[in-house]
């Protein structure tokens, strides 16, 4: 038999294996990928879910309603490969969910002050989802990148892992944002235990430009996250208002709550007597990282003592939105029919400060034609 012919049905042979194999704990011979149907959505656009797996057995699940990852397996200290992040049992559930469960973020990831900015000396008005009143941008509007179909095509490198390439074309006005915007997300499982995002846009006016990932994740699988250790190399964090919109200015970590300079459970000093908690309730606030601009360094490692994983959290991006599951309140059943409480998962969001658009003295978020938006972010695991 040919070469070629043979390496081609011995990789259909294990995608096929290792999808039939669904949760088992072992892993794939080999690496590769697979494709079935997830349903559709109202308007009738078909939903895919692609499965990426590699040699050592980390599997990512993502389907391209949203771009959401609604599995991700990585070994625990005894070499069992388990889901570490929260998701939905349907597409259905998915779509009526507002929890932005693994979901790529845009146009704009975290808040946006009053659903507006000016740009150009022109003042764009945006949809609005969030905040006191309702009156601000959450997470592009209320049809962002996480609530439409992108189109995908896979790529196989042998010597990285397996890619999804994802692409979406964000017309003018949409969700009340200038410009038309082609975006590329491609999201990799490496052979290091990784789960790679690489963002890319490009847009034909100016425009702001703010993409992320929206996991929930729990290292042990079960129970809450207070018990897993952070540790965030940050020394300023940007204090917010009733609304969870920026002041403006950048607080000092030392002597707060929000120290993560050292290793510090989550729950530690989450229900502390300090009025930024309060506004979380818990953490859901920016940091600001000790970095060079566009530099891919580390922004986050957490640790969890019951499974002994660990996920590092890698970014170019400027700042980390960590938050600590707060408004989870057990109305959601998740995966394995567990009903997701408060705390029952975290997120790492490597992004732009929130309401740059409105804030000058933030780094601005600003995309003009002829340049090109990049952003990669890095989950990678490993056991201790």
């Amino acid at each position: 038999m040919n070469k070629k012919i043979l390496r081609i049905v011995l990789l259909g042979a294990g995608v096929c294996a290792a999808f039939l194999a669904g949760c088992s704990t072992h892993p794939s011979p080999y690496s590769g990928f697979d494709m079935k149907p997830y349903g559709k959505t109202p308007d009738g656009k078909a939903v895919e879910m692609y499965t990426l797996h590699t040699l050592k057995g980390a599997e990512a699940r993502i389907i391209t309603y949203g771009g959401i990852v609604v599995s991700l397996k990585m070994p625990d200290k005894n070499g069992a490969f388990g889901d570490v992040v929260l998701g939905c049992n349907s597409l259905e559930d998915y779509e009526k969910a507002t929890t932005y469960f693994g979901a790529l973020i845009g146009r704009y990831g975290n808040r946006i002050g009053k659903a507006q900015f000016t740009l150009d000396g022109q003042t764009y008005h945006l949809a609005t989802n969030n905040g006191v009143n309702n009156v601000n941008t959450l997470h592009g509007g209320i049809k962002g990148f996480d609530k439409v179909v992108w189109n995908a095509r896979m790529k196989e490198d042998s010597a990285i892992g397996p890619s999804l390439i994802l692409t979406y074309t964000s017309k003018d006005g949409e969700e009340g944002f200038p410009g038309t915007l082609q975006v590329q997300a491609v999201y990799t499982v490496t052979e290091s235990n990784e789960l790679r995002i690489d963002f890319t846009a490009t847009t034909d006016k100016d425009t702001v430009v703010n993409l992320t990932h929206h996991s929930y994740f729990n290292l042990s699988g079960k129970g809450d996250i207070l018990r897993h250790v952070v540790t965030i190399p940050a020394a300023n964090f940007t204090p917010v208002d009733a609304g969870l919109i920026p002041l403006g200015n950048l607080q000092p970590v030392a002597g707060t709550p929000f120290d993560f300079r050292t290793p510090t459970a989550i729950g530690a000093r989450i229900n502390a007597d300090d009025p930024q908690l309060k506004l979380g309730p818990g953490y859901d606030h920016n940091w600001v990282i000790d970095k060079k601009p566009g530099e891919l360094t580390l922004m986050a490692r957490v640790s969890d003592p019951d499974s002994g994983r660990v996920m590092e959290v890698l970014s170019t991006e400027p700042a980390l939105q960590f938050y600590s599951g707060n408004f989870l309140d057990g109305t959601i059943r998740g995966k394995g029919r567990w009903f997701y409480q408060q705390h029952a998962g975290f997120c790492m969001e490597p992004q732009h400060y929130p309401d740059s658009p409105n804030q000058p003295q933030f780094p601005s978020t600003e995309l003009k034609p002829g340049q090109t938006y990049k952003n990669t972010i890095i989950y990678r695991f490993s056991v201790q």
